[in-house]
């Protein structure tokens, strides 16, 4: 089960990582490949921002994988996201967490032993499939803590505790990183392990990402974005056990000031 509910984990950070600079509010963007497809919207505001110096965002984010002829979807093994080089994740100066606070622990525990590194909540929904028996939901709590900045990259660690059928904490960790490639400036990469059977896979995420906090006597943002274009993208790629490779390409408008 802790494999299974892995792959949620995963899938809502990095993609919520991912549209941090995107703005989805207008309609959804739907990806289809073969039989699956994938329905991701949300938003961020303000969605004025200056068009040469990076503000403070709020963002969330929502997403559902559905199977065209409505069976159990695939299991995910790895998410790659290329973001806008305009849209910028600030974790300087923000209390970290670490693995060791999280694991073995319910929600409430967690966010006890974490709350000044807390950057983001959201709910997920697992389809768990077991041979011989009927899907059922499996629904968690998300909680997102900024784990530090460290050679460049910056670390995410993402708790959730499932209830049923068998109670466990699972503990997700994301890297991002900068990069150079013409209009994106951020890559996040997430290798998901291998679901047995293909028994558990998600279904529907949502993720919000809110976090403000003071560093050296000033206000600061979790996440920041500007907008010299009056456009901000991304690339995003999802990876299914089955060989299925998910690819979407994410423009949304808007609107440069100053």
């Amino acid at each position: 089960m802790r494999k299974r509910l892995t792959a949620v984990l995963v899938l809502g950070t990095v993609l919520a990582v991912a549209c941090a600079g995107i703005a989805t509010a207008y309609k959804p963007t739907i990806v289809k490949l073969g039989n699956l497809e994938l329905i991701l919207n949300g938003g961020f505001s303000p969605t004025k921002l200056p068009k040469n110096k990076l503000a403070p965002i709020h963002l969330n984010v929502s997403g559902t994988i559905n199977t065209l002829d409505g069976t159990h979807p695939p299991a995910m093994n790895k998410v790659i996201v290329e973001t806008d080089k305009n849209g910028t994740i600030n974790a300087k100066g923000l209390a970290k967490c670490t693995i060791g606070k999280l694991v073995a622990r319910e929600t409430s525990a967690a966010l006890k032993a974490c709350k000044p590194a807390l950057v983001g909540k959201g709910k997920t929904d697992v389809e768990v499939e077991f041979a011989e028996s009927k899907p059922f939901i499996a629904k968690s709590e998300l909680l997102a803590f900024n784990a530090g900045v460290k050679g460049g990259t910056t670390t995410i660690l993402i708790h959730a505790f499932l209830k049923n059928p068998v109670s466990a904490a699972v503990v997700t960790t994301v890297k991002v990183s900068k990069i150079h490639n013409g209009p994106y400036g951020t890559k996040s990469i997430a290798t998901i392990p291998v679901i047995a059977g293909g028994s558990g896979s998600v279904k529907k995420f949502n993720l919000e990402f809110f976090r403000q906090f003071t560093y050296k006597g000033k206000k600061q943002s979790y996440l920041l974005a500007k907008c010299p274009t009056g456009k901000l993208q991304a690339h995003a790629e999802a990876f299914f056990a089955n060989g299925d490779k998910l690819v979407g390409n994410f423009v949304r408008p808007c609107t440069p000031k100053g």
